[in-house]
């Protein structure tokens, strides 16, 4: 086969995949649409649980979004050389997941268009407020880094803004997690541990992330990726899936801690259904402990297969942490008053119930396929694909 006939089927291949994802983001505005049309009424959702399926893509998206970018930090700020190849479509894909994330936030919300209110008028005393300033921030700042990495002229200011970057993240995502922690309306919210492990978390599923991207570009174009490259980062994601275990431990057993939680953890940890399940099996057998079992396992480096199933673990299982810290946190009622037996027609002191309906999840994967839809054009448009060079990876394994 010659090089114009690879080219062309590259190209049809490149069109049908843009094709396929830009038909399921019409379907998720097509669900948007129906739920506009017939209100929250066809969603699982209701008076008690108002963050629903379509919460969880978003959250996850942004949350990931900020730790995705981690990859250019460490490339930029700590001068890791091998993370510098990485840096540009470490930038592109935040910009795309945070898209994505908030396209979900705004069709889900009824009146997309009220967004020119909080645009406009800020409670500077709102948490959510405050994410809206640094989300529009996060877009313009990652855009700055990316100039600088990218224009030859502007390199010399690419650690500077990737400095400012790596700051900013931080802030957005701990805002992010403060909308929990700050919120006193639920018993599994209101802890002060939420914002350090959403930060944490970010790291975790933006790395697993950008292995799952990178190992499927990668494979597109028919390379492999060098092992030292591979060894790096799968330890680097072993390390952060273990520390958000050690903050998913610190969180339970501080909430047991106090009697008035010790009911909530129960329902979590033992008599909560689904959400125990998903707990267990989701988040901690598949999203924790297989992950780490695969990513240490003797010359894991080697297997390129090993390393992109465990970062798709990863990922399931953020995405089960994401459903029971959202779902499962507004489905344990309120202990209003310790101690009593609550009853009216509000449904206090009852476990409320939630089904996610299909227009929900059809919304939430529309949000995937958006950030999908951008990366892909991207990519192909301009230069993301990285590009390492060996002589320098050789000689800081070796230094390092």
């Amino acid at each position: 086969m010659n090089i114009d006939s690879f080219r062309k089927i590259e190209q049809s291949v490149f069109y049908a995949l843009v094709a396929v994802i830009g038909l399921i983001a019409m379907i998720g505005m097509g669900a948007s649409y129906y739920m506009e049309e017939h209100g929250h009424v066809v969603t699982g959702m209701n008076n008690q649980i108002v963050w629903g399926m379509p919460h969880v893509f978003a959250v996850f998206l942004i949350v990931a979004a900020s730790g995705v970018l981690n990859v250019a930090s460490i490339g930029s700020v700590f001068g890791k050389t091998i993370y510098k190849a990485r840096a540009p479509l470490s930038g592109l894909l935040a910009i795309a997941m945070l898209a994505g994330g908030l396209t979900v936030l705004m069709l889900d919300l009824g009146r997309p268009d009220r967004l020119i209110v909080a645009m406009t008028h800020y409670n500077f005393k709102s948490v959510f407020a405050l994410n809206v300033i640094l989300y529009t921030g996060f877009f313009s700042i990652v855009a700055i880094y990316l100039w600088t990495m990218m224009d030859r002229k502007m390199n010399g200011f690419s650690k500077y803004a990737g400095f400012g970057a790596f700051i900013w993240r931080l802030a957005l995502t701990t805002a992010t997690g403060s909308i929990f922690g700050l919120l006193v309306a639920r018993q599994a919210y209101a802890s002060a541990l939420l914002a350090p492990m959403f930060i944490i978390m970010s790291f975790s599923f933006g790395l697993a992330v950008f292995i799952t991207v990178q190992s499927v570009m990668y494979r597109w174009n028919g390379l492999v990726l060098d092992e030292a490259v591979r060894r790096r980062m799968k330890n680097l994601l072993g390390i952060f899936v273990s520390a958000v275990l050690y903050f998913t431990i610190v969180y339970h057993l501080t909430n047991l801690y106090y009697a008035k939680q010790v009911a909530f953890e129960r329902f979590i940890l033992l008599d909560g259904g689904i959400y125990t399940t998903l707990f267990w099996v989701g988040q901690i057998l598949l999203g924790t402990l297989a992950p780490l079992a695969m990513l240490f396992y003797p010359d894991a480096a080697k297997k390129c297969n090993m390393v992109f199933f465990a970062a798709l673990l990863v990922i399931i299982g953020g995405m089960c942490q994401i459903y029971v810290l959202i779902i499962g946190g507004q489905a344990f009622p309120l202990s209003i008053f310790p101690g009593m037996t609550e009853s009216s027609s509000f449904f206090d002191g009852q476990i409320h119930s939630y089904s996610p309906s299909l227009p929900e999840f059809l919304l939430g994967l529309g949000g995937v396929a958006i950030a999908g839809l951008i990366t892909t054009i991207a990519v192909r448009v301009l230069h993301f694909m990285p590009e390492d060079d060996f002589r320098h990876i050789e000689r800081r394994v070796i230094t390092d």
